[in-house]
């Protein structure tokens, strides 16, 4: 790989033009974002409900559900980053951490990998929202999470994923009420 130039450096991302070797051999330019990463969590609350956030977009123009999430910090453990976008944009220390998974957010053009966590024994403590943030936090129950994934109503990936591996996983656990025998 060989940069060809920086387009552009920003706090968030760099646009750089690169030169790669294909695996057959030949080379081609792309036009590549590179970013530090980030990570989200799922919080679920003592009830079992789940914890999503509605926030302003400005991309969108617009209010999104999503999970908090934020960027890594150079040098940053990605649990180290979800305890602090969870205190600060829901309101809650986790007493447990759990990793989820990771996810490329668009890996034809970005190099971004967001790590997902689920948060439980939480302890609602103050929320410290940055200026540039208008965030709505919402408990509900999984299923109701789950049906307005269905219904399109969740269209944020790290989100939806996370939702997905969590529900997922609850299915896989097994029945913890006592076996039943008919005779």
């Amino acid at each position: 790989m060989k940069i060809l130039s920086e387009v552009f450096t920003g706090k968030v991302v760099r646009l750089q033009l690169e030169r790669h070797r294909l695996p057959d051999g030949r080379l081609a330019d792309f036009e590549i974002v590179r970013h530090s990463g980030g990570a989200a969590v799922l919080p679920v609350l003592a009830d079992g409900r789940v914890l999503l956030i509605r926030q302003y977009r400005a991309p969108l123009s617009g209010m999104l559900w999503e999970i908090p999430a934020g960027r890594l910090e150079p040098g940053e453990p990605p649990a180290a980053c979800v305890r602090r976008e969870l205190r600060e944009e829901a309101g809650y220390l986790a007493g447990r951490l759990e990793k989820l998974g990771e996810m490329l957010t668009a890996p034809g053009f970005c190099d971004e990998i967001v790590h997902l966590y689920l948060a439980t024994s939480l302890e609602p403590v103050p929320r410290a929202l940055e200026a540039d943030e208008y965030i709505e936090p919402l408990p509900l129950p999984l299923a109701e999470a789950m049906a307005m994934l269905r219904r399109g109503e969740i269209i944020d990936g790290k989100t939806q994923l996370a939702l997905l591996l969590y529900s997922a996983g609850r299915e896989q656990e097994p029945d913890p009420s006592p076996a039943r025998w008919s005779e």
